[in-house]
């Protein structure tokens, strides 16, 4: 099997030698370039022919969120951009890049920085560009809205999301009306990040959305996103459904983990509650989404053509986790029509 090839574009000399160094201990991939701006990149990629770029977001003469907008007009290569600010890694992931790698804080380990950004790299490698810039260019439904009527006041939806979620979720929740049942998401996304990204999508969606705080009541009209570094789970006492979020110990190496989510889902809630998995690499969630199908909820899969890195939907869909598949534009849509028929 080829390489990948990887180009760093970064304005520091001595943190792209230090890229390179960890890098080039990796047999199966291979700097193949490296650039200090963005405009620089963009003059190289020709030559280069990266399958994957690391690119830092603040950078003179261009930066990496230019650049990401400017290089995805022409071409489809993977950008993963290393950013330790909420609000630039957010416009960047919305620019068009695939993922993003924290910066290193003061102190932290470089190995476990290396570490990070060498697993981003192979799940990057994967990624389908294609169906996350069709998401940006074109996020509405395939059929005419839904009309929600009503649904009954005990039940819940569960997302769960990894690699290219932060779209994927945005595209499926804004289409839920403001009265829509209560709604528990779970993006893979570290602490600090996961506030900003709450705010954005309240922005955006008719629904109420907010970073969950541990006790949060679930109500109709309300998102919760779980915390960064904290599991987030259902519970229900006399006066009816509310969030978990809590540190523990990591899940499928993730927390928030989306299996902790929906298997309290599965076992709170039961048939009474509507489970989605969404783009991701590997198999955290299905599990968990098999358990709420053997539950009776009603489950959905995003399908391959859609997903940013078809993997975590098609780990729940070989599992027989998955009540329908669809692409990410049918998903709201699918799920108003089942709330209409619940009783």
């Amino acid at each position: 099997m080829a390489p990948i090839r990887v180009m760093l574009v970064d304005d520091s000399p001595l943190f792209v030698a230090a890229m390179k160094s960890a890098l080039e201990k990796e047999a199966n991939i291979q700097v193949a370039g490296t650039a200090g701006n963005g405009q620089d990149a963009l003059q190289q990629v020709p030559s280069v022919r990266p399958d994957v770029i690391i690119c830092d977001v603040q950078m003179p003469r261009m930066s990496g969120i230019e650049f990401v907008k400017e290089l995805l007009k022409t071409r489809k290569i993977p950008v993963v951009v290393i950013s330790g600010t909420p609000g630039v890694t957010l416009a960047a992931l919305a620019a068009g890049a695939v993922d993003f790698i924290p910066k290193p804080e003061a102190g932290e380990a470089r190995d476990a920085f290396f570490k990070r950004m060498i697993t981003t790299i192979r799940v990057a490698a994967s990624a389908n560009v294609g169906a996350k810039t069709a998401l940006r260019q074109n996020a509405a439904p395939h059929h005419a809205p839904s009309v929600f009527t009503s649904a009954p006041a005990d039940v819940v939806v569960a997302i769960g999301a990894s690699t290219g979620g932060t779209d994927a979720i945005a595209a499926v929740i804004r289409n839920f009306p403001a009265s829509f049942p209560g709604v528990l998401i779970t993006q893979h996304m570290p602490a600090g990040f996961t506030a900003m990204y709450a705010e954005r999508l309240d922005r955006e969606c008719k629904m109420q959305v907010r970073e969950v705080k541990d006790g949060d009541r679930l109500q109709k009209g309300l998102i919760l996103l779980a915390a960064g570094d904290k599991h987030l789970r259902l519970r229900k006492d006399q006066k009816g459904y509310y969030a978990s979020s809590r540190p523990g110990m990591k899940v499928n190496g993730h927390m928030p983990s989306v299996d902790v989510l929906f298997e309290s889902v599965a076992e709170v809630a039961g048939a009474r509650a509507a489970g989605v998995i969404l783009t991701g690499m590997g198999g955290d969630g299905a599990e968990g989404l098999l358990k709420m199908r053997k539950a009776g909820a009603y489950t959905i899969g995003q399908d391959k053509e859609s997903s940013v890195v078809y993997g975590m939907p098609m780990m729940a869909y070989n599992k027989g986790a998955v009540t329908k598949q669809l692409p990410l534009e049918d998903i709201a849509n699918d799920l108003i029509s089942h709330m209409n028929k619940m009783r």
